[in-house]
């Protein structure tokens, strides 16, 4: 039985997530940036309610300050659920995670609301591999009483901004023949100057990408700038039909692939320290990468190429 397993959406729809929180027995740990559609709310209640140990972490505001999550935590603490804000520590919790039973773990590029079962490009990874597990169950827990989380050097996660940059930037570097991405925003400059290294030395780049008018008003710019460079040096750059592309992706030689809930910008690498060291220029978010196998490389690579607008 493999690790590791994906999930793909809209496809596989809800029901994978749903038949997890049905199937806990002992415990849930769930942290969630935004947390609304109404079957996975009721179906977290009805765990806690046959007896599971649940504990619902939830980000409360937006880098701007927009309150989230009220009314859900309000229905989840009337049934007795416990809730907590995410660690105010962090200005912004990205993260989108869940533990069951410590047996498995969920990591998320989606959101739990409804548009991202239904009408969204987005992908979950569901891992059994105990070290992976045991760290995401961690952070929870570090997170959840106010502590510091810091894993070891040897991270088995890409946590930004601990690792994530290195670790994402190592991996286009081993590229050899292709590399295909999905992301929201391309911005990090870092992060494209590898893209165009990888371009330099005959890696096939292809990039799926959202409209340039979806993207926030201060991000216009950066963003633009970012996908027409990698274009003007031969990258195929596609936007998606029929779908809103959520998710954030990378595959390398088919072989090899990352998932998570980081967006390719300075602020998902930069903003956020587990180390405890502050970052002046911003508000710091916790999020990561789960790296995949390649039992789920070719799921990823057919999910790529449905919907693409050339």
């Amino acid at each position: 039985m493999s690790h590791r397993t994906l999930i793909v959406m809209p496809d596989d729809t809800g029901k994978p997530i749903l038949d997890a929180i049905s199937g806990a027995t002992k415990s849930l740990r769930i942290k969630m940036f935004l947390f609304s559609d109404p079957d996975l709310i009721a179906a977290t209640i009805g765990a806690h309610q046959r007896g599971v140990k649940v504990r619902v972490m939830l980000n409360p505001a937006r880098r701007g300050g927009e309150p989230e999550n009220e009314d859900t935590r309000k229905t989840l603490e009337a049934a007795g659920v416990e809730v907590a804000d995410s660690n105010p520590d962090i200005d912004v919790t990205h993260e989108k995670s869940m533990v069951i039973d410590d047996e498995r773990a969920f990591i998320h590029s989606l959101n739990w609301e409804t548009k991202n079962l239904t009408v969204t490009r987005d992908y979950a990874i569901v891992t059994a591999h105990r070290h992976e597990v045991e760290e995401i169950a961690q952070c929870f827990d570090a997170d959840w009483n106010r502590k510091r989380f810091a894993p070891a050097n040897e991270a088995h996660l890409i946590w930004c901004s601990l690792n994530g940059r290195n670790r994402i930037a190592n991996f286009i570097d081993q590229a050899t023949e292709s590399l295909t991405l999905q992301n929201e925003r391309y911005q990090d400059e870092v992060i494209i100057e590898r893209l165009v290294r990888a371009t330099h030395r005959g890696v096939k780049v292809h990039i799926l990408s959202r409209p340039a008018h979806t993207l926030k008003k201060g991000k216009l710019v950066e963003g633009v700038e970012g996908l027409r460079i990698l274009q003007d040096l031969g990258a195929k750059v596609h936007k998606l039909k029929g779908l809103k592309l959520h998710a954030k992706m990378m595959l390398a030689d088919g072989k090899r692939g990352i998932i998570g809930s980081i967006n390719l910008a300075p602020g998902s690498f930069d903003s956020r320290d587990i180390h405890g060291r502050r970052s002046v220029a911003g508000p710091r978010t916790r999020q990561r990468y789960l790296t995949l196998g390649s039992v789920s490389c070719q799921q990823i690579t057919d999910a790529a190429q449905n919907h693409l607008v050339k």
